[in-house]
């Protein structure tokens, strides 16, 4: 039995397509394996600075695939590889601006 993917609780590796484009390169339709998923997260107020107690995780990639794909159209003097993760497998973790985009509100 599966679980609907609205109703999913948890992090988990999920096929992603993409379109992957670089300056002077054609886009190629690239279907690969990535991190997907809720994490638990909480936030409390306290009496002293910062006045609020975070504690937010993200799902990402605790494993990967170095991948590589070659570009159509390339112009002579641009490289056609395009490098990029696929995830073999993913947990909740804090965001590292090292390798996932962490966004606030």
């Amino acid at each position: 039995m599966t679980t609907p993917l609205q109703s999913f609780r948890g992090c988990a590796v999920r096929e992603f397509s993409f379109v992957a484009q670089k300056p002077g390169c054609k886009g190629l339709h690239i279907t690969t394996e990535a991190c997907w998923g809720r994490c638990h997260t909480w936030e409390k107020p306290i009496l002293e600075p910062p006045f609020i107690h975070r504690h937010h995780r993200v799902c990402t990639y605790s494993r990967i695939r170095h991948m590589m794909a070659r570009l159509p159209g390339c112009l002579p003097n641009v490289s056609s590889l395009y490098h990029y993760p696929m995830a073999l497998q993913c947990h909740c973790t804090f965001c590292s601006m090292e390798d996932t985009e962490c966004q606030t509100f």
